[in-house]
C-alpha cells in the first residue's frame, strides 16, 4: 500500500536534506511538498506606509514558494519521482500538523535547524514542536 509523505519545505538546507531522505526512502510513495507562509514575516519585511503593501508581501511569499517547489521538483526529476505541493498560511508547527492530519498523511519527513542555547529556549524549534504534537510518526533528518 502507498503512503503518503508530507516534507514541510523552507529553503534551508535542512529542508534540502529532508527532501533527498524522502526521495531515497519513499521513492515509491506519495510525497508532498508543503511549505507555510508566516504571517509574522510580514511584519518584518512588508513595505511600511504602501497601501497594499501586505498582499505584495503575501504574492511575493507565494512566488517564493513556487520557486522552491521548481527547485525541489528538478531534483526529484533526477529520481524519477513526481512531487505534489501545496501553500499554505500561518504559524509554521501547527500548519504542519494540522494540514498533515487534515489530508490524511502517513509520516512527515522534515529538517531540523540544529538551534541550541538560548536560541532554541527563545525561538522554539518547529521540528520539536511538530514531533510533540503530530499524530502520525515524524522523521527529523539533520
Amino acid at each position: 500500500m502507498t503512503k503518503r509523505i508530507l516534507v514541510p519545505v523552507d529553503g534551508s538546507s535542512q529542508s534540502d536534506d529532508a527532501l533527498e531522505y524522502a526521495l531515497e526512502e519513499f521513492a515509491d510513495d506519495d510525497i508532498t511538498l508543503l511549505h507555510v507562509i508566516d504571517p509574522i514575516d510580514a511584519g518584518y519585511s512588508a513595505p511600511v506606509g504602501i497601501p497594499g503593501g501586505s498582499e505584495e508581501w503575501y504574492e511575493e511569499a507565494k512566488a517564493d514558494s513556487e520557486a522552491m517547489f521548481d527547485e525541489a521538483r528538478a531534483v526529484a526529476d533526477e529520481y524519477g519521482v513526481t512531487l505534489d505541493s501545496a501553500t499554505e498560511m500561518g504559524r509554521p508547527s501547527q500548519t504542519i500538523v494540522e494540514y498533515a492530519e487534515d489530508e490524511g498523511f502517513d509520516q512527515i519527513v522534515m529538517g531540523s535547524h540544529g538551534r541550541s542555547g538560548v536560541s532554541r529556549i527563545l525561538l522554539g524549534s518547529v521540528a520539536e514542536t511538530v514531533v510533540r504534537r503530530a499524530s502520525m510518526p515524524v522523521t527529523v533528518v539533520r
